[in-house]
């Protein structure tokens, strides 16, 4: 059973798994099946209509909480340094994202798939 301070580092490191637009998820490959440390494993994948270049099930870290923790200190780190060099900053992050939104739309709709909520 986990204690108290378990619980909080869990919501913590949530919090940032939310903020840089992933969910928590199943891992669909976490190593030896006969290992019983693989039930520790987590993935994270993208979160509904964030990080659009990537599909909604592309598994994108698989790792333990405490490498997920590193891992996500990584991405933070260089989002920051990219921010300093002024390569990047949220907003631009976020124009290039609907950017892509919409190529995606456009590709559906010129390949006249069905789209979700639009009545024919």
């Amino acid at each position: 059973m986990s204690g108290w301070n378990t619980i909080q580092e869990v919501r913590k490191i949530e919090k940032q798994v939310i903020s840089l637009g992933f969910k928590f998820g199943s891992p669909k490959h976490a190593g030896n099946w006969m290992d019983p440390g693989h039930h520790d494993m987590v993935s994270l994948v993208p979160a509904d209509e964030c990080l659009p270049v990537y599909s909604r099930d592309a598994e994108i870290f698989t790792g333990t909480l405490a490498q997920v923790r590193t891992w996500l200190q990584g991405v933070e780190w260089s989002r920051n340094y990219d921010a300093m060099h002024k390569l990047s900053n949220d907003d631009k992050r976020m124009a290039a994202e609907q950017k892509e939104r919409n190529r995606q739309l456009m590709r559906t709709l010129k390949e006249g798939k069905r789209v979700e909520g639009v009545v024919e």
